[in-house]
């Protein structure tokens, strides 16, 4: 089952149309990563005690619906591929408006960075551990590696 991060749309989030700017859609997703890393003991401070942290590679949206000010969405996140490290990852974002319609879906790959060395990194085995209990999409992928 995917996590679930909700949120409400603010003034800040628009466009000078009135519509949530595309720039929002991936705010509420990186939210929605920073929330479920939270949960599982992936917070901040272990981040900035094990001198690593999230980097993305890409990031692709597909707008569906139109969003704007004062609704409250909801953000699904389910890992859809990753090394059995953890150390390469993907996953979706589906955002759904409040009455159930989906408004956008959203794909990131990543990886981890030593953010002391400034190179691509693994998360030690415990962390890797607490990674691997991110909800799995039913179309999940082992990588290879």
């Amino acid at each position: 089952m995917a996590h679930t991060y909700q949120g409400k749309v603010m003034w800040s989030h628009l466009d000078p149309n009135g519509h949530m700017r595309h720039s929002a859609y991936a705010d509420f997703a990186a939210q929605a990563r920073i929330a479920i890393l939270d949960e599982l003991g992936l917070d901040i401070t272990v981040f900035h005690t094990q001198h690593i942290g999230p980097i993305l590679f890409r990031e692709e949206t597909v707008y569906l619906r139109e969003v704007s000010i004062n609704e409250t969405l909801t953000v699904t996140t389910v890992l859809t591929k990753s090394r059995p490290n953890g150390s390469r990852w993907s996953i979706r974002h589906e955002i759904f408006k409040a009455d159930g319609v989906k408004a956008a879906v959203l794909n990131v790959d990543g990886a981890w960075l030593d953010t002391q060395k400034r190179k691509l990194t693994v998360l030690p085995e415990h962390l890797a551990t607490q990674f691997a209990h991110l909800p799995h999409s039913t179309d999940y992928e082992e990588l290879p590696g």
